[in-house]
């Protein structure tokens, strides 16, 4: 009768480590989270820690592989719903309940995945093959595909899904539980039926401005790093864009580095505010032109899609502010929720002049900065594409049309 009570015990200890330890990687990073520091943060010394993980990347992988067995299981129960609106409703109500449990008090239960890339290729191909069976999972959402055309459209689908209920941690933190009904009911409408009054209509038109890369060696030293530096975080995280790698990109020495940026965080600040001050030159540009603002906002997403898709430098992706310090990501994050509550005004200027449907604008707003930064994610799947205008309407079909539009 011991057995089973110490296997209890046993599993017990190790499952509030590995809940200690998520909470330190949500706040500092996986780099700065130690074993030690997990064994104080409950109560144990550094050896006891050890004896469950002799090894802190066991115990990172863990934590990864906590958060990938619950999505997991999350769109397992979704998928086993009778119809595809069922199905999407389901896996929204679940990520909206997992937060309202964390808000309750409930810590470590998840861990942002963005620093999934800083780990080592033995360590991290287990993990994304992991998630990439999540993605397969939320795939089959839509149905049986009858060819790779209709595949190419759900897998748009299951990326733009699973990146807005990962994002809506970060901007439910401004919502009271109390209202967390409305946003689930609201979400599922953006996500189910897409936004213009008309559905399906998307008629993007060009945008003039400077916001893309030149093409060649046209690029200053600076504006180089920030190329270098951006692309590096995107693909590594921003632990694993070490000064070395970014040096090494361009072919120049660490002390060139230091010559022109005092620290990595001063880079990875620059990087942020060039990416928003394109958003934001691509967003004016789009609110210029003469047309309806549905055909506005499609202007500018399709642009923003191209950029992440197709440009040399992308924009950074968000999920690098996860290693900020606090103030930092204090001032990214506002810079972000600024944007957003751009895309927010265009939809209600579009609701009133009769392109958008009434939907809620600052949800939408949220999504569509969601499917923006996510796009880079997506750049292979692109690449499929003959022609680079059929990827940007095929991803922002979801925009458009819904993810419950019928797909042929």
């Amino acid at each position: 009768m011991s057995r089973p009570a110490a296997t209890r015990k046993f599993g017990e200890k190790r499952e509030a480590i590995v809940h200690a330890a998520a909470v330190l990687i949500n706040e500092v990073g996986v780099q700065a989270t130690t074993l030690a520091e997990v064994a104080r943060a409950i109560g144990l010394n550094a050896t006891s820690v050890t004896y469950y993980f002799p090894r802190k990347e066991q115990l990172v992988v863990a934590v990864y592989d906590q958060t990938l067995s619950l999505m997991e299981e999350m769109a397992s129960e979704a998928l086993a719903q009778p119809d595809p609106a069922a199905r999407l409703r389901h896996l929204i109500g679940a990520h909206v309940a997992l937060r309202k449990r964390i808000r309750a008090g409930e810590r470590g239960l998840t861990v942002a995945l963005s620093e999934i890339r800083t780990l080592d290729p033995e360590v991290q191909d287990p993990l994304m093959a992991h998630y990439l069976r999540v993605v397969d999972l939320v795939r089959r959402f839509f149905g049986e595909w009858q060819d790779s055309d209709e595949r190419a459209v759900f897998s748009a689908r299951a990326h733009i899904l699973l990146e807005a209920v990962m994002w809506w941690p970060v901007w439910s933190l401004r919502y009271s539980v109390l209202d967390f009904p409305r946003i689930e009911e609201r979400l599922f409408d953006v996500l189910a039926n897409g936004l213009p009054a008309q559905q399906g209509t998307f008629a993007p038109q060009p945008l003039a401005g400077n916001w893309r890369t030149p093409e060649g060696d046209e690029t200053n030293q600076n504006e180089a790093f920030l190329h270098a530096a951006t692309v590096t975080i995107n693909e590594r995280g921003y632990r694993g864009a070490s000064v070395n790698r970014i040096a090494e990109s361009l072919n120049v020495t660490k002390g060139s580095f230091y010559h022109h940026h005092e620290a990595k965080d001063d880079l990875v600040l620059a990087c942020f505010q060039q990416s928003y001050d394109r958003m934001s030159s691509v967003q004016m540009a789009g609110q210029a032109i003469e047309a309806d603002y549905w055909t506005r906002l499609t202007s500018v997403l399709a642009e923003l899609v191209d950029v992440q898709f197709f440009d040399r430098t992308p924009l950074l992706r968000t999920t690098a502010l996860q290693a900020l310090d606090a103030g930092q990501k204090v001032d990214v994050v506002t810079r972000s929720n600024r944007l957003a509550r751009r895309f927010a005004g265009m939809l209600i200027d579009g609701i009133a002049d009769g392109s958008v449907r009434a939907i809620d604008p600052l949800i939408a707003g949220q999504v569509m900065m969601s499917t923006v930064n996510s796009a880079y994610e997506a750049r292979h799947w692109a690449a499929r594409f003959e022609r680079p205008e059929q990827a940007i309407a095929t991803y922002l079909s979801v925009m458009s049309a819904g993810m419950l539009a019928p797909s042929r």
